[in-house]
């Protein structure tokens, strides 16, 4: 596909703004995620972008990878509060404490969930049992009874920065949710994951 039909394609309102919104809506928002750690990944960059736009943090994706380890859950869990002076210093990032913390708070809940057998991706997607959910209300929804219900389930868990809201960004990220605008060329193909 050339870049110029790439750019005239129909596609969500949101991802005709800018193109690096538009690469991630054609390459990734919405398309079926089931590894664990890239839906760990996915569900901390949600939580960074809380108050912000998701163009923020895609500007700042690579910053964050290189500041939380590859977002490798087993060597956040071991952040420190040095780690976490040094991470407030870091430009390449987001800068919240609390966002900062709760990022080490969930590695260590990621981890306690796999010491008690359960596994990230199929506790999340078990969730959300009939998968992906196509929005057909023709609303632009901010969350829904399961995003409300999958966050509490994860806060009892020990997760922060899961609110409903976060949380159904996430599904609509990772695919559980099929928010595609119906003119876009991403409706239905993200289905086939």
């Amino acid at each position: 596909m050339t870049h110029q039909v790439a750019e005239t394609l129909p596609r969500c309102k949101w991802a005709q703004t800018n193109p690096l919104l538009r690469t991630y809506h054609d390459e990734e928002w919405g398309a079926p995620v089931k590894d664990s750690r890239a839906l760990w990944e996915m569900l901390m960059l949600e939580g960074f972008q809380a108050g912000l736009s998701w163009l923020t943090v895609l500007r700042r994706r690579e910053g964050f990878r290189k500041a939380f380890a590859e977002f490798d859950p087993e060597q956040v869990a071991l952040f420190d509060s040095h780690d976490v002076e040094r991470l407030m210093a870091d430009a390449g990032i987001i800068r919240a404490r609390a966002k900062i913390e709760a990022t080490i708070g969930n590695a260590r809940a990621y981890l306690a969930m796999q010491a008690h057998g359960e596994d990230f991706a199929s506790f999340t997607w078990g969730m959300v049992p009939d998968a992906p959910i196509r929005n057909t209300t023709g609303q632009v929804l901010t969350q829904s009874p399961h995003s409300v219900a999958l966050s509490k389930a994860l806060k009892e868990r020990g997760f922060k920065f899961v609110g409903p809201v976060i949380v159904y960004a996430w599904m609509q990220a990772v695919g559980m949710v099929d928010d595609h605008d119906p003119t876009c060329f991403r409706y239905k193909h993200c289905e086939a994951g």
